[in-house]
């Protein structure tokens, strides 16, 4: 049989041959089953006693003691790890420090990084980081290294990821393909695409043993950047080296070409991938259905559901409603799609699943308007959807959450203001909480077009939803809007802010605002009362005290200010241990900040 697909074959960058020696060598050597998820979860194992040989009868007694041990080992880890979770999350870092000492366990790499990876705040994951490497007897090695440096490359912190990857260097821990894998992607994800290719020359120059995670992330990163070329020389060079495809390196190429418009070349990979013994699996499947969606190929999206039927896979749940919406719009039967989704066409029966698909899964998300909703957000038609949203009101029609708080990303990120006002006002009037991200998309823009008189307004109806603006946020924005010399915007931010969030940063960023906007005795009062309720100032506090006035003219009081800072740390070094909220005020107020 003649094939006609091949790695990028349409583009004619490679030939047949090549491909045909990818796809068959699986069965000659064994094929790898590894995926992209082990980038961002790596398995650490602990050295394993010396195998001795045991009699098959000694074996039968002692097996499933072992095996109840092992068990309740990891059901005590995962507790543990857990616990620790929750400390780092539920308590300001002094309390959780305090807390964290007291623990009687066992403090190894294992433990740390699973800590790390159940993603804590940024902050205090940093801080947690840095409190374990003081611990006697503990040193961090690669793993936790690289889960710190996943965690600031995931927040786009690049500077701070870079920092990491210099201690690493600085201090000799080990630099294998794993961690350049993952700079090379948060480089990529940062729009820093030169960065990456610099991290992969640097990776094979270093001689690390590349994997094939390490090509299908460079080739990925090559092919969303529209460079094909570079990905079909990386790809040769892959099967050169010895590394057999995976299951995610034919996705990268399903999905490359399924953005081409190659659906038919998409297909035979897809195909020819399970007679190499490689099937595609979950991710696989609702990759290349929300792509086929995309596009209304509804002849392609029945090829996939006919193989998830036959393999019992399922479609993740947005999927399956952007897929259901797919063929109501073409007119064309749903029925196999409901047969392979099951759980989602029969009514739901469990007060768990009621509490968890209660606004996702009622009758509104299946009407005319939430589907053209849907469509014109794929096509960017602003104006479409705001007619639409306006005649919603007056009919009391209601979208659900993720759809209303994606119409407010989407028009933020594209600078249109006016209709994500409109898609905000009708969340409120509805009485619909959409989610944080467009919360902090609108803040955003408002600061951007200095609209501020908004921006409180905002974080009332944030505040009122159960969402907190957090620390650094809470006391950025009182700043800004003192900057703006909107007091009464900042003042009303600050009132809103909960009691607990109500420390050195917030307080030191309203004097700021009452400053800026003149009103020297208003802010040293401010001072007073912090100081009153037994909040500690920070070098940031004294910097702006003493800067503001001097700025007035009131030269006695700013040096007295600057004494009293002075009695305070009187080695010209401020305390050996200082709160996440005071190095926050730090942060955005000193001038002589020392990280």
């Amino acid at each position: 049989m003649v094939i006609y697909v091949q790695f990028l074959g349409a583009y004619g960058y490679i030939g047949k041959g090549v491909f045909d020696s990818a796809m068959w060598s699986d069965r000659a050597s064994g094929y790898w089953k590894s995926s992209i998820r082990a980038l961002h979860s790596i398995r650490q194992f602990r050295q394993k006693k010396p195998v001795h040989r045991t009699s098959q009868k000694i074996r039968k007694l002692i097996k499933k003691p072992i095996e109840k041990e092992n068990v309740d080992q990891k059901v005590y880890m995962r507790y543990t790890i857990g616990n620790i979770s929750n400390i780092l999350r539920s308590l300001t870092w002094d309390s959780a420090q305090e807390k964290l000492g007291k623990l009687s366990i066992r403090w190894d790499s294992y433990t740390v990084n699973q800590v790390l990876k159940s993603h804590p705040p940024m902050e205090k994951a940093w801080l947690f980081f840095n409190w374990a490497s003081r611990l006697k007897g503990f040193k961090h090695d690669q793993f936790t290294y690289t889960t710190m440096l996943d965690i600031f490359g995931e927040a786009r912190r690049i500077e701070s990821m870079n920092y990491v990857f210099q201690q690493m260097q600085e201090k000799g821990i080990k630099i294998d393909a794993v961690t350049y894998t993952s700079m090379m992607h948060w480089f990529s994800n940062d729009g820093d695409v030169d960065g990456a290719v610099r991290v992969w020359k640097e990776m094979k120059a270093k001689g690390c043993g590349l994997t094939v995670v390490s090509y299908t992330a460079y080739m990925k990163i090559l092919f969303d950047n529209k460079r094909v070329k570079e990905a079909a020389v990386v790809y040769k060079e892959m099967l050169r080296a010895g590394c057999v495809p995976n299951c995610y390196t034919y996705t990268v190429l399903m999905e490359h070409l399924t953005g081409s418009g190659k659906y038919k070349e998409a297909l035979e990979i897809f195909s020819r991938m399970q007679e190499a013994g490689v099937q595609p699996d979950k991710a696989t499947c609702n990759i290349l259905i929300e792509k086929f969606c995309k596009t209304w190929q509804t002849w392609a999206i029945t090829q996939i559901l006919l193989y998830m039927k036959d393999n019992f896979l399922v479609l993740r749940y947005p999927v399956y409603l952007e897929a259901l919406q797919t063929f109501k719009v073409a007119g064309e039967k749903d029925i196999l799609l409901r047969q392979v989704n099951p759980h989602f066409s029969i009514e739901l029966s469990s007060k768990e699943e009621i509490a968890e698909f209660k606004e996702t899964s009622s009758n509104v998300c299946f009407t005319i308007d939430r589907g053209l909703v849907l469509y014109f957000l794929t096509k960017q038609n602003f104006f479409a959807i705001e007619c639409l949203l306006t005649g919603m009101i007056p009919k009391n029609t209601r979208l659900d959450s993720v759809i209303i708080s994606r119409i407010i990303e989407v028009n933020c990120a594209h600078g249109r203001i006016n209709g994500a006002l409109l898609a905000f006002e009708y969340s409120v009037k509805m009485g619909i909480n959409i989610e944080r991200t467009a919360y902090l998309a609108l803040l955003g823009v408002f600061i951007r077009t200095n609209s501020f008189p908004k921006v409180a307004d905002v974080v009332e109806k944030m505040v009122r939803a159960g969402i907190s603006l957090g620390t650094y946020l809470g006391a950025l924005l009182i700043y800004r809007l003192g900057c703006a010399r909107k007091l009464g915007s900042a003042s009303k931010v600050f009132r809103l802010l909960p009691d607990d969030q109500k420390g050195t940063a917030a307080y030191t960023a309203l004097i700021s605002a009452y400053f800026s906007s003149g009103n020297v005795d208003k802010g040293l009062i401010t001072y007073k009362t912090m100081r009153r309720k037994g909040i500690n100032p920070a070098l940031g506090t004294y910097d702006l005290l003493v800067t503001g006035l001097e700025k007035k003219g009131r030269i006695c009081e700013a040096e007295m200010y600057r004494k009293e800072k002075k009695t305070l740390h009187p080695d010209g070094h401020f305390r050996d241990i200082v709160s996440l909220d005071e190095k926050i005020c730090n942060l955005i107020f000193s001038r002589n900040l020392v990280s």
